[in-house]
């Protein structure tokens, strides 16, 4: 079945090529988007599946063998990842259909957005899927140019202003990951993460120490950790609703993903979980604080973004394998949430005409299924019971407890702290724009279908967690197991003979 793992990739590419081909007929863009990415969730399932019950599955791009060619792994992080954002991404396609159809650009849609669209899935993918070091970056540099263009899509001055912020920050990210995978191949002679798993731990402690900040830095910029954070809040909001949901819920798990594997699988040991931890509890605290000050439900959710990144280093700091397999949990379950709320709020500004918490009221009363849709995750998020939010942080928790040290307490005073303060925030959000007196009449508007009903999709994905938590639980533990013995990874690569 190793056959299937270049496809997440392979089938976005070109869909791109060809919707962009079709640049003039935008029902048969539409129709080649969703079924490209209908097809890579599928694929993904298939991963997912595969490798859980027959191992991790490995790929040698154009035959040539590592560590000379490129290397594609699905292990069941990475297929995890895969399947997750493939349904995301699924129904934000959708959604932002609808939206078009919504806003009158049916007839005349920008004909780059599907392509840019499925270019972006490409770059998340091949980021998930990346056997080595720069294919990793090409990943990056693929999902962040298609950003540039999806964030200044329409080119009106917010958004250009904000995507400069953007294009700024990630190329400073994008110079530091260059520049640390070039002193690695200098110091190591080699870019494959199986034959760096060897390689990186004959370095003396002081360059393997610079090279882990450098690595850490880059991607901690691109997760939207404090303080590397402040371009985040003033870059989402000024894009299209689907637009900004997407990024939400995966551009910065990109980055999170990136530190998982690079931290569990080239520096093991806990070199790096003081710093880990202290950044996730201020990333953590200081998110929600933004949060609770944002008068916007654009902005109040991009801090929250930030904020909930916390618990996920949080688990990653822990360096064990409870804390891990949480950290694996809440990563799904936040793309998930993150990313429904986001598409909410789109529902919000198409109903209320604004975002802004002054400008809203009554939304309950005239849309009772936008108050749901809303509500539902937002509840999820602040980690109410039953929900699959407050699994996770119980797991997170849970492995706080266990560490029984004092930062690794002060975490879990601090995740329970900005639970209530998100449950705060969104309680605002839900007192101001649904529950009281509007201020003023607000005009007759009916939700499109198109754009409700991948929302409710989400929201039901959401709610199903819950219900999943058991098996995916026992995957994001497997995936945990996996990640810390190493040589699992490294066997799957070079076969039982390990690296040369």
């Amino acid at each position: 079945m190793t056959f299937l793992v270049p496809l997440p990739v392979v089938m976005p590419l070109l869909g791109a090529a060809l919707t962009l081909m079709m640049a003039r007929r935008p029902r048969a863009q539409r129709t080649v988007s969703l079924t490209v990415l209908t097809a890579t969730l599928l694929v993904s399932c298939a991963l997912l599946y595969f490798s859980t019950t027959d191992g991790s599955l490995v790929v040698a791009v154009g035959g040539w063998e590592a560590p000379l060619g490129i290397v594609l792994i699905a292990d069941q992080l990475a297929a995890l990842m895969l399947v997750v954002s493939s349904a995301v991404t699924l129904c934000v396609l959708v959604y932002s259909i609808g939206q078009g159809m919504a806003d009158g650009h049916e007839e005349t849609p920008l004909s780059v957005y599907h392509p840019t669209y499925l270019v972006l899935t490409a770059g998340v993918t091949n980021a998930f899927l990346a056997g080595d070091l720069f294919n990793l970056y090409v990943g990056f540099e693929i999902l962040l140019v298609a950003s540039y263009v999806l964030l200044t899509i329409g080119g009106t001055e917010n958004r250009i202003r904000a995507g400069s912020t953007y294009v700024v920050v990630s190329l400073l990210s994008s110079v530091i990951f260059l520049t640390a995978i070039g002193l690695i191949y200098a110091a190591t002679g080699t870019l494959n993460l199986a034959q760096l798993v060897e390689r990186l731990d004959e370095l003396p402690d002081g360059l393997r120490l610079i090279l882990q900040g450098m690595l850490l830095l880059a991607f901690g910029i691109k997760a939207a950790v404090f303080p590397l954070s402040s371009w985040l809040p003033d870059s989402y909001p000024t894009a299209p609703a689907p637009v900004t949901a997407v990024f939400a819920g995966l551009l910065t798990k990109v980055g999170v993903y990136a530190i998982i594997r690079t931290e569990t699988l080239l520096f093991p040991g806990g070199r790096a979980a003081v710093v880990l931890l202290v950044t996730g509890l201020l990333t953590m605290v200081i998110g929600i604080l933004g949060a609770v000050a944002q008068s916007d439900i654009k902005r109040l959710l991009s801090f929250t973004l930030i904020s909930h990144i916390g618990y996920l280093l949080f688990g990653v700091g822990l360096t064990t394998q409870l804390g891990l397999s949480s950290a694996i949990f809440y990563v799904v379950h936040h793309i998930t949430i993150q990313t429904t709320l986001f598409l909410a709020a789109g529902l919000i500004e198409q109903r209320g005409g604004s975002t802004a918490l002054d400008r809203l009221g009554g939304l309950a009363k005239l849309s009772p299924v936008l108050a749901v849709l809303f509500l539902v995750p937002a509840l999820n998020l602040a980690g109410i019971p039953p929900f699959s939010g407050f699994i996770g942080k119980l797991g997170l928790v849970q492995a706080g407890v266990a560490d029984g040290g004092v930062l690794a307490w002060m975490l879990v005073g601090g995740g329970i702290l900005t639970s209530l303060l998100t449950l705060y925030a969104v309680a605002r959000v839900w007192n101001l724009a649904f529950w009281r007196t509007p201020p003023k009449s607000m005009p007759s508007v009916r939700l499109p279908a198109l754009m409700v009903a991948p929302t409710l999709a989400l929201v039901t994905l959401g709610v199903g967690l819950t219900f999943a938590a058991g098996p995916l639980f026992d995957v994001g533990d497997q995936a945990a197991s996996t990640l810390m013995q190493r040589s699992g990874y490294v066997e799957a690569v070079y076969g039982e003979g390990g690296a040369p």
